[in-house]
């Protein structure tokens, strides 16, 4: 009942930061207000998601997710497991719907579940991906000198 409540705009802030909380993997996802008695809000509802159904279907080349890949690893390398480091070689994107990103690591087993979530959270924020989820996959390359 959006029509009776009296201080809409802090309501409005109280419900994205819930919103924002309690989904994390869905961090940045539009809250629209509607008026089912006015018919207010509808024009914000479909912008929002025909939105979040064009970053649902965003395709990212294997080019821009390897450089970014880089400069990540640059900034904050992976922990090391057995005293070797995990190195994550490449990235690519095989699919969408939802953008599924596949990395190819030395690794994959070791490498902590909150490197993963770090890397998620910089790819959302670096290819503007706030409101959809964000599947990450480990695959180990394999060796040339098997």
């Amino acid at each position: 009942k959006w029509d009776l409540v009296e201080d809409k705009q802090k309501l409005l802030r109280d419900l994205k930061e819930v919103v924002d909380q309690h989904l994390a993997q869905l961090r940045g996802v539009p809250v629209v207000p509607l008026s089912a008695l006015g018919g207010r809000g509808l024009d914000k509802l479909m912008k929002a998601v025909f939105d979040v159904y064009e970053m649902w279907n965003r395709r990212i080349s294997t080019h821009k997710l390897n450089d970014w890949l880089r400069v990540v690893v640059e900034r904050h390398n992976p922990p090391a497991s057995s005293g070797r480091p995990i190195r994550l070689r490449y990235m690519t994107q095989p699919s969408a719907r939802p953008p599924t990103f596949v990395i190819f690591c030395s690794k994959p087993d070791d490498l902590p579940k909150s490197y993963l979530r770090f890397l998620s959270t910089s790819l959302r924020e670096t290819f503007d991906l706030p409101a959809v989820p964000i599947r990450l996959q480990l695959r180990k390359g394999k060796n040339p000198y098997d």
